[in-house]
């Protein structure tokens, strides 16, 4: 059962279907059934992408310490 990227002819929707053999896919919005099937393109992994995306988590988690380290801060200073 393989999932597709669809895009709704009627109200421009775009969405991802699980469609089971025979079954005729419909728009999650307004029901029509004039759908475009999109073009899926894999991702690809590399040892440049990896790096990029391990450099943004470290970049995320040394953001999200700072703020939980003043969260703690301000917390003790209000709770003494």
């Amino acid at each position: 059962m393989p999932i597709f990227e669809y895009r709704c002819e009627e109200c421009k929707h775009e969405f991802e279907l699980l469609v089971r053999k025979g079954d005729v896919p419909a728009c999650e919005k307004c029901s029509a059934t004039t759908l475009e099937k999109l073009l899926s393109l894999p991702s690809i992994k590399s040892e440049t992408t990896h790096g990029l995306a391990m450099r943004a988590a470290k970049r995320r988690d040394v953001s999200m310490g700072k703020e939980r380290e003043y969260t703690q801060r301000e917390y003790e200073k209000n709770h003494d």
